[in-house]
């Protein structure tokens, strides 16, 4: 199965996850230190939660594609690759309280995606060092280049 992920840097966390369990009808299917994400079965979509800072508005961490499993990222990375798309590949990276194979690229106006697969639980939500995973909040850092001129997917 496949599903959207989206990851959305949040300044009450608390006050997100009440909302948002409200909002889909589901309680959380991870919550931890600074981070929530739940598993929401219709519409398919997995909505992370990351703890920001309470001076911030709400903004967009990052998009993703959760697949089945390592060949699906394989596949995806290839895919991305020979469309002459910048990607960054991350296997076996700790990051938002999971053990993943990821691959990475950019959209036209420069919105991060990963596509996907959670291989196992882990105890950390800080990403590793190069990671482009739960990046800082915008105003810590600069906005990456482009993967691409022109289109996108």
């Amino acid at each position: 199965m496949s599903r959207i992920q989206l990851a959305l840097r949040v300044p009450d966390l608390a006050a997100s996850v009440a909302f948002y369990t409200e909002l889909f009808g589901t309680e959380p299917a991870k919550l931890r230190d600074g981070y929530a994400n739940f598993a929401v079965a219709e519409p398919p979509l997995k909505l992370v939660l990351v703890q920001g800072t309470a001076e911030d508005d709400t903004r967009l961490d990052h998009l993703g594609v959760e697949v089945a499993d390592s060949e699906a990222v394989h596949a995806a990375a290839t895919r991305l690759s020979r469309a002459s798309l910048a990607t960054t590949e991350e296997n076996d990276t700790r990051c938002c309280y999971a053990l993943q194979d990821k691959v990475w690229v950019h959209g036209p106006g420069r919105e991060p995606w990963e596509v996907y697969v959670v291989k196992a639980d882990a105890d950390t939500l800080a990403k590793q060092a190069g990671s482009t995973c739960c990046a800082a909040p915008a105003h810590e850092t600069e906005v990456p280049e482009p993967a691409a001129a022109g289109g996108c997917c």
